[in-house]
Protein backbone atom coordinates (compact mmCIF):
# COMPACT_ATOMS: atom_id res chain seq x y z
CA UNK A 1 0.00 0.00 0.00
CA UNK A 2 1.14 3.38 -0.81
CA UNK A 3 0.25 5.67 1.70
CA UNK A 4 -0.46 9.35 1.70
CA UNK A 5 -0.86 11.73 4.72
CA UNK A 6 -3.05 14.44 4.21
CA UNK A 7 -2.99 16.86 7.10
CA UNK A 8 -5.80 18.71 7.83
CA UNK A 9 -5.21 21.12 10.93
CA UNK A 10 -9.02 21.96 11.42
CA UNK A 11 -10.17 22.97 15.13
CA UNK A 12 -13.24 24.89 13.80
CA UNK A 13 -15.55 21.63 14.57
CA UNK A 14 -14.41 21.32 18.29
CA UNK A 15 -15.64 22.75 21.45
CA UNK A 16 -12.89 22.14 23.57
CA UNK A 17 -11.13 24.66 25.73
CA UNK A 18 -8.18 23.06 23.91
CA UNK A 19 -9.87 23.70 20.38
CA UNK A 20 -7.02 25.80 18.69
CA UNK A 21 -4.52 22.68 20.26
CA UNK A 22 -6.11 20.63 17.58
CA UNK A 23 -4.02 22.66 14.70
CA UNK A 24 -0.82 22.20 16.84
CA UNK A 25 -1.52 18.85 17.20
CA UNK A 26 -1.71 17.97 13.70
CA UNK A 27 1.31 19.61 12.59
CA UNK A 28 2.93 17.89 15.88
CA UNK A 29 2.16 14.35 13.67
CA UNK A 30 3.09 15.85 10.99
CA UNK A 31 6.44 16.52 11.94
CA UNK A 32 7.15 12.59 12.49
CA UNK A 33 5.77 11.86 8.97
CA UNK A 34 7.84 11.12 5.63
CA UNK A 35 7.82 14.30 3.77
CA UNK A 36 7.99 12.95 0.33
CA UNK A 37 4.63 11.16 1.21
CA UNK A 38 2.99 14.25 3.37
CA UNK A 39 0.55 17.18 1.57
CA UNK A 40 -0.60 20.14 4.34
CA UNK A 41 -3.81 21.53 4.01
CA UNK A 42 -3.92 25.53 4.81
CA UNK A 43 -5.97 25.88 7.36
CA UNK A 44 -7.35 29.22 7.88
CA UNK A 45 -7.33 30.67 11.55
CA UNK A 46 -10.88 32.42 11.55
CA UNK A 47 -13.59 30.70 13.36
CA UNK A 48 -16.35 31.37 11.02
CA UNK A 49 -20.29 32.01 11.13
CA UNK A 50 -23.31 29.25 11.32
CA UNK A 51 -24.81 31.02 9.14
CA UNK A 52 -28.73 29.72 10.64
CA UNK A 53 -27.53 26.18 9.98
CA UNK A 54 -27.23 25.28 14.16
CA UNK A 55 -23.22 24.11 13.70
CA UNK A 56 -21.23 26.61 14.92
CA UNK A 57 -18.36 28.14 12.52
CA UNK A 58 -20.21 26.40 9.74
CA UNK A 59 -18.43 28.40 7.31
CA UNK A 60 -15.08 27.31 8.09
CA UNK A 61 -15.86 23.56 8.13
CA UNK A 62 -17.59 24.46 4.61
CA UNK A 63 -14.31 25.97 3.53
CA UNK A 64 -12.07 23.32 4.90
CA UNK A 65 -14.24 20.22 3.04
CA UNK A 66 -13.88 22.52 -0.42
CA UNK A 67 -9.72 23.10 0.32
CA UNK A 68 -9.43 19.01 1.40
CA UNK A 69 -11.81 17.46 -2.04
CA UNK A 70 -9.37 19.66 -3.81
CA UNK A 71 -6.72 18.37 -2.79
CA UNK A 72 -7.85 14.77 -3.04
CA UNK A 73 -8.42 15.33 -6.96
CA UNK A 74 -4.89 15.66 -7.19
CA UNK A 75 -4.23 11.85 -6.07
CA UNK A 76 -3.65 9.01 -7.46
CA UNK A 77 -5.72 5.72 -7.34
CA UNK A 78 -3.08 3.78 -6.33
CA UNK A 79 -2.74 5.95 -2.76
CA UNK A 80 -4.54 5.18 -0.12
CA UNK A 81 -5.08 8.77 2.21
CA UNK A 82 -4.66 8.83 5.56
CA UNK A 83 -5.89 12.40 7.35
CA UNK A 84 -4.47 13.71 10.02
CA UNK A 85 -7.10 15.97 11.98
CA UNK A 86 -7.61 18.34 13.15
CA UNK A 87 -10.75 17.67 14.64
CA UNK A 88 -13.12 14.75 13.44
CA UNK A 89 -14.69 16.97 11.00
CA UNK A 90 -11.50 17.19 9.05
CA UNK A 91 -12.44 13.82 7.78
CA UNK A 92 -15.75 14.55 6.30
CA UNK A 93 -13.87 14.70 2.77
CA UNK A 94 -11.94 11.31 3.03
CA UNK A 95 -14.98 9.53 4.22
CA UNK A 96 -17.02 10.91 1.56
CA UNK A 97 -14.59 10.23 -1.20
CA UNK A 98 -13.64 6.53 -0.09
CA UNK A 99 -17.53 5.61 -0.63
CA UNK A 100 -17.75 7.16 -3.76
CA UNK A 101 -14.56 5.42 -4.76
CA UNK A 102 -15.51 1.81 -3.57
CA UNK A 103 -19.51 2.27 -3.55
CA UNK A 104 -21.54 2.17 -0.32
CA UNK A 105 -22.59 -1.63 -0.71
CA UNK A 106 -18.68 -2.65 -0.70
CA UNK A 107 -17.35 -0.07 2.14
CA UNK A 108 -17.22 -0.33 6.10
CA UNK A 109 -16.54 2.69 8.01
CA UNK A 110 -15.53 1.59 11.65
CA UNK A 111 -15.53 4.81 13.84
CA UNK A 112 -13.42 4.85 16.80
CA UNK A 113 -14.31 7.47 19.14
CA UNK A 114 -15.25 7.69 23.18
CA UNK A 115 -18.40 9.76 21.78
CA UNK A 116 -21.18 9.12 19.69
CA UNK A 117 -20.67 11.79 16.73
CA UNK A 118 -24.05 11.26 16.18
CA UNK A 119 -26.17 14.49 16.68
CA UNK A 120 -27.94 16.54 14.22
CA UNK A 121 -28.01 20.81 14.56
CA UNK A 122 -31.58 19.70 15.67
CA UNK A 123 -30.28 17.31 18.44
CA UNK A 124 -27.38 18.71 19.33
CA UNK A 125 -27.24 20.28 22.75
CA UNK A 126 -24.07 22.77 21.85
CA UNK A 127 -23.96 23.08 18.40
CA UNK A 128 -20.52 21.90 18.34
CA UNK A 129 -19.91 20.07 14.81
CA UNK A 130 -17.05 17.43 16.44
CA UNK A 131 -20.47 15.66 17.68
CA UNK A 132 -22.39 15.70 14.46
CA UNK A 133 -19.45 14.65 12.25
CA UNK A 134 -20.95 10.40 11.46
CA UNK A 135 -24.36 11.52 11.32
CA UNK A 136 -23.14 14.75 8.72
CA UNK A 137 -21.31 11.48 6.61
CA UNK A 138 -24.74 9.02 6.66
CA UNK A 139 -26.69 12.33 5.49
CA UNK A 140 -28.16 13.64 8.27
CA UNK A 141 -26.96 17.40 8.73
CA UNK A 142 -26.59 20.65 7.47
CA UNK A 143 -26.62 21.48 3.68
CA UNK A 144 -23.12 21.63 2.34
CA UNK A 145 -21.66 19.40 4.69
CA UNK A 146 -23.56 16.51 4.08
CA UNK A 147 -22.24 13.91 1.33
CA UNK A 148 -23.45 13.79 -2.58
CA UNK A 149 -24.91 10.74 -3.13
CA UNK A 150 -23.34 7.66 -2.67
CA UNK A 151 -24.06 7.76 1.00
CA UNK A 152 -23.28 5.20 3.73
CA UNK A 153 -26.25 3.44 4.93
CA UNK A 154 -25.80 3.16 9.10
CA UNK A 155 -26.22 -0.84 9.15
CA UNK A 156 -22.34 -0.02 7.24
CA UNK A 157 -21.05 1.67 9.59
CA UNK A 158 -19.63 -0.23 13.43
CA UNK A 159 -19.06 2.02 16.05
CA UNK A 160 -16.51 1.12 18.07
CA UNK A 161 -15.25 2.16 21.56
CA UNK A 162 -18.00 4.77 22.67
CA UNK A 163 -18.51 5.51 27.21
CA UNK A 164 -20.09 8.89 26.28
CA UNK A 165 -23.47 9.63 24.67
CA UNK A 166 -25.88 11.96 24.43
CA UNK A 167 -29.52 10.90 25.34
CA UNK A 168 -30.42 11.29 21.22
CA UNK A 169 -27.57 9.93 20.21
CA UNK A 170 -28.69 6.80 22.22
CA UNK A 171 -31.76 6.68 20.45
CA UNK A 172 -30.33 6.77 17.19
CA UNK A 173 -27.83 3.61 17.83
CA UNK A 174 -31.19 1.44 19.01
CA UNK A 175 -33.30 2.71 16.22
CA UNK A 176 -30.59 2.64 13.10
CA UNK A 177 -29.27 -0.78 12.82
CA UNK A 178 -25.94 0.58 13.34
CA UNK A 179 -23.49 -1.69 14.91
CA UNK A 180 -21.75 -0.41 18.29
CA UNK A 181 -19.39 -2.17 20.11
CA UNK A 182 -18.27 -1.34 23.86
CA UNK A 183 -14.72 -1.03 25.18
CA UNK A 184 -15.44 -4.18 26.95
CA UNK A 185 -16.08 -5.97 23.97
CA UNK A 186 -12.68 -4.51 22.09
CA UNK A 187 -10.27 -6.72 24.40
CA UNK A 188 -9.80 -8.82 21.76
CA UNK A 189 -10.20 -7.87 17.63
CA UNK A 190 -12.60 -10.86 16.96
CA UNK A 191 -16.17 -9.45 17.55
CA UNK A 192 -15.27 -6.33 15.55
CA UNK A 193 -13.91 -8.14 12.42
CA UNK A 194 -17.28 -10.65 12.79
CA UNK A 195 -19.46 -7.15 12.91
CA UNK A 196 -17.53 -5.98 9.82
CA UNK A 197 -18.02 -9.08 8.37
CA UNK A 198 -21.82 -8.86 8.98
CA UNK A 199 -22.01 -5.51 6.98
CA UNK A 200 -20.78 -7.85 3.96
CA UNK A 201 -18.17 -5.15 2.53
CA UNK A 202 -14.99 -6.42 1.48
CA UNK A 203 -13.07 -2.49 2.21
CA UNK A 204 -13.08 -0.88 5.39
CA UNK A 205 -12.39 2.99 6.23
CA UNK A 206 -11.10 3.36 9.49
CA UNK A 207 -12.02 6.21 11.56
CA UNK A 208 -9.43 7.16 14.86
CA UNK A 209 -10.34 9.73 17.26
CA UNK A 210 -7.74 9.31 19.83
CA UNK A 211 -9.74 9.83 22.75
CA UNK A 212 -10.87 6.14 22.39
CA UNK A 213 -7.79 5.66 24.16
CA UNK A 214 -8.26 5.60 28.05
CA UNK A 215 -6.74 8.60 29.47
CA UNK A 216 -3.81 6.77 31.31
CA UNK A 217 -2.03 6.28 27.42
CA UNK A 218 -2.75 9.64 25.99
CA UNK A 219 -2.82 13.15 27.40
CA UNK A 220 -3.37 15.10 24.57
CA UNK A 221 -7.23 14.86 23.89
CA UNK A 222 -9.75 17.94 24.18
CA UNK A 223 -12.71 15.61 25.74
CA UNK A 224 -10.93 12.55 27.35
CA UNK A 225 -13.18 9.76 28.60
CA UNK A 226 -11.86 7.16 31.30
CA UNK A 227 -11.88 3.10 31.09
CA UNK A 228 -10.81 3.24 27.12
CA UNK A 229 -8.91 1.32 24.94
CA UNK A 230 -5.09 0.37 25.75
CA UNK A 231 -2.78 1.23 22.55
CA UNK A 232 -2.14 -2.89 22.40
CA UNK A 233 -6.22 -2.85 21.79
CA UNK A 234 -6.79 -0.47 19.40
CA UNK A 235 -3.71 -1.45 17.28
CA UNK A 236 -4.04 -5.24 17.28
CA UNK A 237 -7.64 -4.74 16.50
CA UNK A 238 -6.58 -2.01 13.61
CA UNK A 239 -4.38 -5.11 12.08
CA UNK A 240 -6.94 -7.80 12.89
CA UNK A 241 -9.26 -5.35 10.40
CA UNK A 242 -6.79 -4.85 7.78
CA UNK A 243 -5.85 -8.49 7.80
CA UNK A 244 -8.95 -9.74 6.65
CA UNK A 245 -10.37 -6.47 4.91
CA UNK A 246 -8.71 -4.04 1.95
CA UNK A 247 -7.97 -0.73 3.59
CA UNK A 248 -9.68 2.57 1.39
CA UNK A 249 -8.40 5.05 4.08
CA UNK A 250 -8.04 6.10 6.88
CA UNK A 251 -8.15 9.39 9.86
CA UNK A 252 -6.44 9.88 13.17
CA UNK A 253 -7.75 12.88 14.78
CA UNK A 254 -8.52 14.59 18.14
CA UNK A 255 -4.41 15.05 19.08
CA UNK A 256 -4.52 18.69 21.41
CA UNK A 257 -1.41 19.09 23.43
CA UNK A 258 -1.18 21.05 26.19
CA UNK A 259 1.88 22.41 25.01
CA UNK A 260 4.98 21.42 22.78
CA UNK A 261 6.72 19.31 25.76
CA UNK A 262 3.06 17.73 25.69
CA UNK A 263 2.89 16.74 22.26
CA UNK A 264 6.37 15.35 22.35
CA UNK A 265 5.10 12.56 25.21
CA UNK A 266 1.97 11.69 23.56
CA UNK A 267 3.21 10.86 19.78
CA UNK A 268 4.79 7.33 20.79
CA UNK A 269 1.45 5.77 21.40
CA UNK A 270 -0.17 8.36 17.73
CA UNK A 271 2.93 6.97 16.28
CA UNK A 272 2.20 2.97 16.97
CA UNK A 273 -1.72 3.75 16.19
CA UNK A 274 -0.40 5.14 12.37
CA UNK A 275 1.86 2.35 12.13
CA UNK A 276 -0.93 -0.57 12.60
CA UNK A 277 -2.79 1.96 10.00
CA UNK A 278 0.53 2.29 7.31
CA UNK A 279 2.91 -1.03 7.65
CA UNK A 280 1.87 -4.00 5.37
CA UNK A 281 -0.89 -6.11 6.25
CA UNK A 282 -0.75 -10.07 5.76
CA UNK A 283 -0.32 -10.36 2.21
CA UNK A 284 1.10 -6.95 1.37
CA UNK A 285 4.59 -7.76 1.83
CA UNK A 286 5.42 -7.61 -1.88
CA UNK A 287 4.17 -3.52 -1.72
CA UNK A 288 6.70 -3.95 1.17
CA UNK A 289 9.14 -2.24 0.10
CA UNK A 290 7.29 0.78 -1.19
CA UNK A 291 5.37 1.60 2.30
CA UNK A 292 6.34 4.79 3.32
CA UNK A 293 5.89 4.76 7.08
CA UNK A 294 6.07 7.67 10.23
CA UNK A 295 9.21 7.93 11.97
CA UNK A 296 9.34 5.87 15.06
CA UNK A 297 11.83 7.94 16.87
CA UNK A 298 9.74 8.84 19.84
Amino acid sequence: MAARFLVVPQWQGSGSSRAMRLADGANAIAGDLPASATTPVEVRIEAGESLGTGVNRYSSIQAVKRQVDAVLDTFGPDETVIVIGGDCGADLAGVERAVADIGPDDLALVWFDAHGDLNTPETSPSGTFSGMVLRTLLGDGAEGLVPSAPRLSPDHVVHAGARALDDAEVDYLASSGMRALAVDELGTPDALVEAVAATGATHIYLHVDLDVLDPAVIEGVGYPEPFGLSVDELTSAIRALRARFELAGAAVTGFAPASPEAAAGDLAPILRVLGALTRPAPGDAANASGAQQPSSAH
